[in-house]
């Protein structure tokens, strides 16, 4: 993927491990509130996009990206660590694995999220992906916060029954079964639901049914997967004007 350029925001690809050790300290700021680094193994595995401004180059944003060539190897994927997955195996196209986005804190310019995406466009149309797939966070663990969240999710955006992932983790909130009766309020759903999942839903993504309690990041995730062929092509064709 070629550097690209928005507003005063460039995307790359890291290039050197000083690249990878700024990510990884921005991803512990955004996390814990507080200077280190946040590694673990699947960083020597992934590709790792940076988002920089241009006038200085401080760091706004990263994320980083796992390839696999379908879906027999999605156990190989960070998500799998939480969610039984063998629903997916049976997907026979590329895939890849979209984690550890932050943006600094503070920051809250839309340009941010909207070049991350022409980024992610310009990589999938590249190598020809037919499926993106991650854990969307919500911050904090009481599930009570979000549920109109949760609700319109288990209402709206629940996963095709064939892709649908299993418990795997010990600790979850299980929406889709406790809040089968709750009707959400629309407002207050979306302004309760992550920017990221947002742009996934608006894309035609899909959720698990249950989130994963993850006290160590001090978040709820939902699995969230994205097929590109059922991305609405006027959505499609704003994403690829970004991408340019």
């Amino acid at each position: 993927m070629t550097q690209l350029v928005i507003g005063r925001y460039r995307a790359r690809v890291a290039q050197t491990e000083e690249d990878v050790r700024r990510a990884q300290a921005l991803r512990h700021r955004a996390f814990f509130g507080a200077d280190g680094l946040d590694q673990d193994p699947f960083d020597d595995t992934c590709t790792h996009i940076l988002i920089e401004e241009r006038d200085g180059g401080r760091l706004a944003c990263c994320f980083r990206i796992l390839p696999l060539t379908r879906g027999a190897e999605i156990n190989r994927s960070y998500s799998a660590q939480f969610y039984e997955l063998s629903g997916l195996q049976g997907f026979d196209g590329k895939m890849v694995e979209m984690g550890r986005f932050c943006i600094l804190p503070g920051l809250n310019d839309p340009d941010i999220l909207r070049i991350a995406w022409g980024a992610m466009t310009r990589y999938v149309d590249e190598n020809k992906v037919e499926m993106l797939f991650g854990c969307s966070s919500f911050s904090g663990t009481d599930a009570e916060t979000y549920l109109d969240a949760f609700a319109m999710l288990k209402e709206r955006h629940l996963a095709p029954r064939r892709w649908l992932p299993r418990v795997k983790a010990p600790s979850v909130f299980r929406f889709a079964q406790k809040l089968r009766w709750r009707k959400p309020d629309a407002r207050l759903a979306m302004s309760r639901m992550p920017p990221l999942l947002r742009t996934y839903l608006l894309m035609g993504g899909w959720v698990s049914d249950h989130a994963v309690v993850d006290r160590q990041l001090n978040t709820l995730h939902v699995f969230t997967g994205l097929e590109i062929s059922a991305i609405p092509a006027t959505r499609k064709r704003l994403l690829r004007a970004v991408a340019q």
